[in-house]
């Protein structure tokens, strides 16, 4: 069964994405945090909003995050940690992030899809991967 809220990670060796997404109002909270504050970061992010469920994608470093998140419990209760496909996240999370934060000045006339945002795109994926798995892709 799906939840109406999840807690969804990109997982990194470095950095990690992290948001909290509603079903219906969209994001709730989104990071980028050092993957040493992982654990810490979810456990926090699980009790201040009673989720049960986690979503990770199942890319670079998901296996070693599977296995730290496994021990969170949330009021008694196992966080469920679901894999969901992160096959080309990287780049929506680009377009997404241009549609948010248009350029400005002269890079305005450059086409995005030839522009690196300035910032790591990492909690835009998270968003993503939220948004698949209420999709059920």
């Amino acid at each position: 069964m799906q939840e109406n809220l999840v807690l969804s990670i990109d997982p990194g060796r470095e950095k990690c994405g992290i948001a909290v997404v509603h079903k219906e109002l969209g994001i709730i909270h989104k990071a980028i945090i050092p993957t040493t504050e992982l654990i810490t970061t979810v456990a926090t992010l699980a009790a201040a909003y009673n989720l049960t469920t986690a979503v990770i994608g199942d890319g670079t470093s998901s296996q070693t995050a599977r296995k730290s998140l496994a021990a969170i419990a949330v009021n008694g209760q196992k966080l469920t940690i679901t894999p969901v496909n992160e096959h080309h996240s990287t780049d929506e999370a680009r377009k997404r992030y241009w549609v948010n934060n248009p350029p400005q000045g002269l890079k305005r006339l450059i086409p995005t899809s030839m522009q690196v945002p300035p910032v790591p795109v990492d909690d835009y994926v998270a968003v993503i991967l939220a948004e698949r798995y209420f999709s059920g892709l």
